[in-house]
């Protein structure tokens, strides 16, 4: 970490001024910039800051700055005097000189006697240094990435050049540079100094840092190495990857040391030395693996030992992973590094490459060397994401993320071929946690859905947990997967796409058409099951990514979403289905799967809140067209007649619903049998709407009759058992047993929490009657206290314009005000 002083005037440099010493932060250096416009009192202290930094880096524009009138023959400005400061007591200096001019009232130019001091002053720099120019603040930022770090560079290898000379013998010094930016590894770094320091185990503190190629493991570990560099002692910085190379490396320290003698094995001498000696800190780069590194690392001594690796197969206790980089960390990178002030295009591009640090380096460079903007960058990387991939020049990296990772590729189809086979059918799935477990069983039907030229590799992985298992542990070696949970594992979005890109589009074809078979035969059949509900949440974001809207598994994970309560969602996603099948060749207008989307997208169009008429509507145009293909009693034309009715009433026509239900109920019971569960909704909708068009004893009734029918034929916890309970304690309170409405609602809640959720809709719709006949039952104050917990957790859950929120406020209003006349009565 090297101390650098900034220099500038401020009033017409504000920006670039931070932008340099955001760039300088985000390279892990100590910012001075002590200076304040008009101030006798801060010359003192600036100089004497000069004189204690490493580098001094002067921003000088059009203006001259503040002239101290005392003990200054010459008249000079603070900045001057900095500038004139640091080349007396033999700092490096760097300068970046501005050629435009944005803004010339805050420049000297009008003021002839300033303009001549500033041009004096440039001169005067121009002489002395070779200044770097720039237009604009990506043109300072070139600037800094050349002239300032090629000093701040030099200054590295001095600190490390001055911490290697003997001090009394035993010291020896080799690290890389220090990387000019580690931005968002703070508690990283923190993490690792507090694994390197623990342990109160004999020998050696071990730690491995490993992740994916293109995390900066090595940039890791080599800032750790040189936030240590004061303490003294041995650091070296061996390279890994090869054996040969690697003992070659423990040869050149034994030379350092002096301790190799006759032709004894330079490890052995090496650790000799090392065991006598504290303090010490070896980085063992690139290994590939434990085994890779087992005879090397000292086995006793009072040191340290950093190894950095792709494999995350490292003893437990040792292993410490390098993540990418938190999204907004992404992006204060990629501002810092080009200069580029498009925080929104930052933001998409660190997004855009999952906050991979190479990828992102990559950019930046590609950003500067073409003078491309990070939006440009962006809306280029959409369309030729593979493309950019393999081009920009990063800085302190092996090469760009294709070289990189296909190298990776290469070896993983010599060594592992089945761990190449299963990452190329993960490269299809979406890049959120993959259920490996759940997608690869054997299925009735699966083996006739996958592409017969994958069909071979991938058949012998399905319920095979051991084979599974070995191809996770190799693509584990590569760090191309991380384990997510049982079962579950992770790939960054720029390993799939480069997998995708790897592939000719024959064989990409076959693969995603593999993974969209394994996913839409994991989908479960019946998304009423809440028990069902973990499994289709895990499987949507992939069934997004690999299943044709057409699908049948699509249709299931959209009634998914409205079933767990997700309306919006359900009636978005029906509104793609049903255009697909509609527009599509193979199905048309008229087919079966086109009018089963339509019916369920007026379903959801409704249960969104507010759009009861359209809904309505809906399936009023649809009902005829089912009726005409699919004739008048099928069971899907009854099913259409049945949710017509019902929104028929939810849009304000109760007597309507009641009788369309009561028409259609003879029939359904003729067709379909009177326990057969859509006689049995049909039933219960027709004792709802009975009640909402006047006659509540007469819906009790019929809810009453209703119930252990359906208990018996759909179970005590079946969604529309609990619906006809909920529907029989509403009835009863309205037939004026308040009391009785109150404690069946009561002992309804908690079940519906159980089996729907504590945030589901209907969940939130038995609290909301609980309290109601907890009022009515004549507890004001409990309505009011159960209106009060509610009505937050609506607006959070539907908004708080939805109706259903509305109604709530208005309920808790009302009980609020109960509740205060009959304190005011108890009073008096």
């Amino acid at each position: 970490m090297a101390k650098v002083y900034v220099s500038s005037t401020i009033a017409d440099l504000e920006a670039e001024r931070q932008a340099v010493i955001d760039w300088l932060v985000a390279a892990q250096h100590q910012v001075v910039h002590s200076y304040r416009p008009s101030s006798e009192t801060v010359r003192g202290s600036c100089l004497d800051d000069v004189d204690t930094c490493d580098l001094y880096v002067l921003i000088l524009g059009h203006r001259y700055g503040f002239q101290p009138a005392d003990d200054n023959p010459e008249g000079l400005s603070i900045t001057h005097l900095e500038f004139r400061r640091a080349g007396q007591s033999g700092k490096r200096r760097v300068a970046l000189v501005r050629t435009s001019i944005p803004d010339e009232r805050l420049s000297d130019m009008d003021d002839p006697q300033k303009w001549a001091r500033v041009r004096a002053f440039r001169a005067e720099v121009a002489g002395a240094v070779r200044a770097a120019e720039f237009g604009d603040l990506r043109g300072l930022v070139q600037g800094l990435s050349t002239g300032v770090q090629a000093e701040l560079e030099k200054i590295q290898a001095e600190l490390a050049q001055r911490a290697a000379a003997p001090v009394g013998g035993g010291r020896a010094v080799r690290l890389a540079p220090r990387p000019p930016f580690l931005g968002g590894r703070e508690d990283l770094l923190a993490e690792l100094d507090a694994l390197l320091a623990g342990g109160e185990a004999a020998g050696p503190r071990v730690v491995a840092l490993h992740g994916l190629a293109g995390t900066g493991k090595t940039s890791v570990a080599v800032t750790c190495a040189h936030n240590h560099l004061a303490e003294g002692g041995i650091m070296w910085h061996f390279a890994a990857e090869d054996p040969a190379v690697l003992a070659a490396g423990f040869t050149e320290l034994a030379t350092a040391l002096g301790v190799r003698e006759g032709a004894g094995d330079p490890v052995v001498a090496v650790h000799g030395a090392l065991a006598g000696s504290s303090g010490w800190l070896l980085v063992f780069d690139n290994a590939p693996g434990p085994e890779a590194v087992e005879g090397f690392v000292p086995p006793v001594g009072n040191g340290r030992v950093l190894i950095t690796s792709r494999s995350a197969l490292w003893p437990r206790g040792q292993g410490l992973e390098v993540p990418v980089l938190d999204l907004e960390a992404a992006a204060d990178f990629l501002a810092a590094r080009t200069g580029d002030t498009d925080r929104q295009a930052a933001a998409g591009l660190a997004e855009a490459v999952g906050g991979l640090p190479l990828a992102l380096e990559q950019a930046a460079a590609y950003a500067q060397a073409t003078g491309t903007s990070l939006a440009t960058y962006l809306a280029l990387f959409h369309k030729r994401r593979a493309d950019l991939l393999a081009r920009g020049q990063p800085a302190r990296y092996g090469g760009t993320v294709a070289a990189t990772w296909a190298l990776a590729f290469a070896e993983l189809e010599q060594t592992a071929p089945g761990a190449a086979w299963l990452l190329r059918l993960l490269a299809f799935c979406a890049p959120e946690a993959i259920p490996l477990r759940l997608l690869l069983q054997a299925r009735p039907g699966l083996t006739e859905q996958i592409p017969a030229e994958v069909a071979p590799v991938l058949l012998a992985l399905l319920d095979d947990e051991l084979a599974v298992g070995d191809a996770v542990a190799a693509l584990r070696r590569y760090s191309l997967v991380r384990p997510a949970g049982d079962g579950l594992v992770l790939v960054h979005r720029l390993v799939q796409a480069i997998t995708r890109a790897q592939l000719s589009a024959e064989a990409a074809g076959q693969w995603e058409k593999a993974a969209a078979a394994l996913v839409d035969a994991a989908v479960p059949a019946d998304a009423r099951q809440a028990a069902a509900w973990p499994i289709y949440a895990v499987l949507l974001p992939h069934a997004r990514a690999v299943l044709d809207l057409t699908s049948p598994g699509m249709s299931r994970i959209a009634q998914y979403l409205g079933y767990s309560g997700s309306y919006r969602a359900a009636r978005d996603l029906f509104q793609l289905i049903a255009g697909a099948y509609g527009e599509s060749d193979t199905y048309g207008p008229e087919h079966r799967g086109t009018l089963g989307a339509r019916n369920e997208l007026a379903r959801w169009t409704g249960a969104v809140g507010g759009n009861a008429a359209g809904a309505r509507d809906q399936l009023a145009a649809l009902l005829p067209i089912i009726e005409r293909v699919e004739g008048p009693e099928h069971p899907h034309t009854l099913n259409t007649r049945g949710r017509l009715a019902r929104w028929t009433g939810e849009a304000g026509d109760a007597a309507g619903a009641r009788d369309q239900l009561a028409a259609l109920l003879p029939i359904i019971e003729r067709v379909e049998g009177p326990e057969h569960p859509p006689t049995l909704w049909v039933r219960g909708n027709l004792a709802r709407w009975t009640g909402e068009a006047g006659d509540a004893a007469g819906a009790r009734d019929q809810a009453a009759a209703l119930l252990p029918i359906m208990e018996r034929v759909l179970g005590p916890e079946h969604r529309d058992t609990l619906t006809a309970r909920h529907s029989l304690a509403r009835w009863t309170g309205e037939a004026g047993d308040a009391a009785g409405a109150r404690d069946q609602a009561a002992a309804l809640l908690p079940i519906n929490e159980r089996v729907l959720g504590p945030e589901h809709p209907h969940t939130l719709t038995d609290r909301d009657q609980l309290a109601s006949w907890t009022g009515e039952a004549g507890d004001a104050a409990g309505a009011r206290d159960q209106f009060a917990a509610l009505l937050p957790v609506r607006e959070r859950i539907q908004g708080p314009g939805h109706p259903e929120t509305r109604a709530t406020r208005d309920s808790l209003a009302y009980w609020t005000e109960q509740a205060s006349r009959d304190r005011a009565t108890e009073v008096d």
